[in-house]
């Protein structure tokens, strides 16, 4: 059986709506960083960019491009208090169980055991869509989000991506 060429099917996909062909960034200046204390002390957030929101929030685009939104989740809320809007991936099991793009028990679950340190105040959702204003990430909400981490003195992002 042949895989699915996955960025051949979005750029037809997209194509087809009149969108140019996705441009992949790549990043070499980013360095890797051991971390500076056990993982049993660390604070730890997520971010899923799987179309996730909290219902009393307005739902993502499902077909959205250059969605910059990005939505403070508290790190205390029911899993049950999520739904998906996103037209770029089959989210039939995390409609059942958001933890598959969410992990936000698994993550309460860590810290309960104490393997990590605890969870962060927020978690986090957003950057959802194909974004080709990469620049605008890179330059505006990229640091900003950078900021809120370490406002929320997060020494571990894990990034769920859709």
């Amino acid at each position: 059986m042949e895989s699915i060429k996955y960025v051949d099917a979005l750029n037809d996909y997209y194509g087809a709506m009149g969108n140019p062909p996705y441009r992949w960034t790549i990043n070499e200046t980013a360095p890797l960083h051991r971390l500076d204390k056990p993982l049993s002390e660390c604070v730890v957030s997520l971010l899923t960019s799987g179309g996730v929101s909290q219902c009393s929030m307005p739902a993502f685009d499902p077909d959205a491009r250059n969605d910059h939104r990005l939505d403070a989740i508290d790190r205390g809320v029911d899993a049950a208090d999520f739904q998906i809007h996103d037209s770029y991936y089959d989210h039939r099991d995390a409609d059942r169980d958001i933890n598959c793009i969410l992990p936000l028990e698994r993550l309460r679950e860590m810290a309960d055991s104490g393997e990590i340190g605890k969870v962060a105040d927020r978690l986090w959702s957003g950057f959802m869509g194909r974004i080709y204003n990469r620049t605008k990430v890179l330059e505006e909400t990229g640091p900003a989000f950078a900021d809120a981490l370490q406002e929320d003195e997060v020494d571990l992002l894990v990034a769920v991506p859709s």
